[in-house]
């Protein structure tokens, strides 16, 4: 949250780099269309785990009576999609704000949070489908393939 907070409550400042929504023209659309594009996608990112989740989603880590690993959907492609989504919304919130450094060092922020809740939510996982668990943490990234 922390990192969410750097993103939208910046204080006045200098530009870091020139704000790129003063692009006219063929740049600045592009520029807001990939703004919107990850916001988008992100957001469907988010909603289709959820979904995929059902009764298993809770804020808080747990498991429910009689809990299974969801393997399908946004799962098949990333063990935490809705981190994902959320690093996604962060990063589009800073690219409209445009300031970079306050971008920057949320993204850092919110990468050292996540980087710590995925390792507690994956003990727990862990714990409760032994192999089958490992098993698909070797078959499938944390957050983002090819990176974690």
């Amino acid at each position: 949250m922390f990192g969410y907070f750097l993103a939208w409550f910046q204080p006045p400042h200098q530009p870091f780099l020139p704000p790129v929504a003063a692009l006219s023209g063929i740049p600045g659309i592009l520029f807001s269309v990939i703004i919107i594009a990850i916001a988008a996608g992100s957001g469907w990112l988010i909603e289709e785990a959820i979904r995929t989740l059902g009764k298993q989603w809770a804020l808080p880590a747990r498991l429910v009576e009689g809990h299974t690993l969801i393997t399908a959907g946004p799962y098949s492609y990333v063990r935490n999609p809705i981190y994902t989504g959320m690093l996604g919304m962060l990063i589009a919130t800073g690219l409209a704000m445009e300031h970079w450094i306050a971008t920057i060092a949320a993204v850092v922020v919110f990468v050292v949070g996540m980087v710590i809740r995925v390792r507690s939510e994956e003990k727990l996982l862990h714990a409760a489908f032994g192999e089958e668990f490992e098993e698909y943490a070797r078959r499938v990234p944390a957050v983002l393939p090819g990176i974690f």
